[in-house]
């Protein structure tokens, strides 16, 4: 069977914006398509999709294009890639020798770089692929601390480079990096902080917003302003003015026309993760746009908080669970509910989007300290007591579960390892009878193909068990991990905020008082 089915692999980056001069798209999305496709023409293969991704960087492999092409790999919808260059395909060197030299071959798919000459079936320019892989990831290294270098300069020189700007501004038409300010969302910051100078609360300040259908920023941005805004910490049932937003904004100095910029930074090039940098790494400058909150308002707000927060703080109770109770519906963190009367203070919790906003956005979910803490320590014993004695842990876990999973899996191996012996042996004996003449070259052919196949399966179910392996070893060390949390917790007479926090992930409380605990730990064999 001729192996002539291929795809085109498209990609564009911001990496390549050095390289396109304007009214030169030699290296755009539509003239990669047209090179492609008349190179398939020519060597006669039968293009059977294309997969594009623009304004991606080769440095990752969760581009939209590019992972739908690896699991229609897996699907056997075609034979050969074709790219215009291996950097096209990836610039990580990691990904290459996963990709170019391990997963395509076992899939039996070939890749073809049309400019660069790169072909996986040519065993002969491997050095050069890898070669060509490291010049690529060095390449990003250096364009990435260009990069770098040349923000920094841009923040220092008071340019703002965010993505989106903060609620009460929007970008110059003029000149993106700077601030003008948008009127109509300037005046709901004015309002937030003159009704927080005039004793309002945060959450009801949110309260007051959310009652008069002011839209909160994330909803603002997108609706109104029509940016392509993304909230990583929104939720589907966010849609009113929450506690947090407002305390944002009541401490963004941005709002004093000052830029406060580099607060944190990429791993790596090559990691998307970001992490916080200290205070001292941050780049202010002021004084770079119009304010929108006088300085003696800001302080005041300031100071405002702090008398706040030292009050509250010194009438705390228990906060044993402090951090870790949500509302089932909602999905929000839940408030503190004190008694009205008398000296006991803190009683227990209350669904905060309910206690701010009304029984139009969450219902009135509650439960009492004393029903909480009962609740969760009768759990927590009931958790422990599944531990059974070490005797009980060794058979379940040593006998019944791991060491039979882990017998078998090794005999299996030591089966296909014989047969994978007996085929290479079958493989030299053919080769004999070929030399000798005994058989023809056609029947060669045939044999040598047959014992391939058979052998490439073998090797995926050898994948496959050493797969399941690395599983159960994963599944056993969970099981050490639950057994360690737990162990010391059945004859737990009362909790503390130790033990809940190294247990308990989360805690939801539903409608009808009830409450499901999330624990940190579980027993992956139950």
């Amino acid at each position: 069977m001729i192996k002539n089915r291929a795809v085109l692999y498209l990609r564009l980056s911001k990496e390549d914006a050095d390289k396109v001069s304007k009214g030169d798209d030699s290296a755009s999305i539509k003239n990669q398509r047209l090179l492609l496709t008349d190179y398939a023409l020519a060597h006669q293969y039968q293009v059977v999709g294309v997969y594009s991704d623009d304004d991606e960087s080769g440095l990752y492999d969760d581009r939209p294009g590019f992972e739908q092409m690896m699991t229609d790999a897996q699907l056997d919808a075609y034979d050969i890639i074709i790219a215009k260059t291996q950097s096209r395909f990836s610039r990580n060197m990691e990904h290459i020798e996963r990709y170019l030299h391990h997963d395509l071959p076992n899939l039996g798919i070939r890749f073809i770089g049309v400019v660069d000459g790169v072909d996986t079936d040519n065993e002969e320019n491997k050095k050069s692929r890898q070669i060509n892989g490291l010049v690529n990831e060095w390449y990003c290294e250096d364009l990435s601390k260009n990069i770098r270098s040349s923000f920094r300069a841009k923040m220092k020189d008071g340019q703002f480079l965010g993505a989106s700007c903060p609620y009460g501004y929007r970008k110059d038409p003029k000149n993106h990096n700077h601030l003008i300010i948008d009127e109509y969302a300037a005046n709901v910051v004015r309002r937030i902080y003159n009704l927080y100078l005039s004793g309002y609360g945060k959450a009801k300040i949110g309260a007051v917003l959310s009652a008069e259908g002011i839209l909160i920023p994330t909803l603002y941005k997108r609706e109104v302003l029509g940016e392509k805004y993304h909230n990583a910490k929104e939720l589907d049932t966010t849609k009113t003015w929450s506690y947090q937003t407002i305390h944002t904004i009541l401490n963004n100095e941005t709002y004093l026309g000052h830029l406060i910029q580099n607060r944190v930074n990429t791993l790596s090039y090559k990691d998307k993760k970001k992490k916080k940098l200290p205070k001292e790494q941050w780049i202010v400058v002021k004084n770079t746009h119009s304010p929108i909150i006088e300085p003696e308002m800001f302080e005041m707000a300031q100071k405002l908080q702090k008398t706040r927060t030292r009050n509250v703080g010194a009438m705390e109770g228990n906060g044993i669970f402090s951090g870790l109770i949500y509302c089932a519906d909602c999905k929000h963190a839940m408030s503190r509910k004190y008694a009205r009367h008398g000296k006991q203070g803190f009683i227990g919790y209350l669904c905060r989007t309910y206690k701010t906003q009304g029984k139009q956005f969450c219902s009135s979910h509650s439960i009492d300290l004393s029903d909480l803490e009962e609740a969760v320590l009768c759990s927590i014993r009931l958790e422990a007591r599944k531990i059974l004695t070490q005797g009980d842990i060794d058979e379940l876990k040593g006998l019944k579960v791991y060491h039979e999973s882990k017998n078998y899996y090794a005999m299996q191996l030591e089966l296909i390892e014989k047969q994978l012996k007996k085929m290479e042996t079958f493989k030299r004996k053919t080769y004999d009878n070929y030399m000798e003449d005994f058989i023809t070259r056609e029947e060669y052919v045939t044999y040598v193909s047959g014992y391939d196949r058979e052998m490439q399966d073998l090797q995926q179910q050898k994948s496959a068990i050493y797969s399941q392996t690395d599983m159960q070893k994963e599944l056993a060390c969970q099981y050490d991990a639950w057994i360690k949390a737990f162990q010391d917790s059945m004859q737990m007479e009362a909790l503390t905020r130790e033990a809940v926090l190294e247990l308990i992930d989360k805690i939801e409380v539903n409608g009808d008082g009830s409450i499901t605990i999330y624990y940190r730990f579980r027993n992956p064999y139950a």
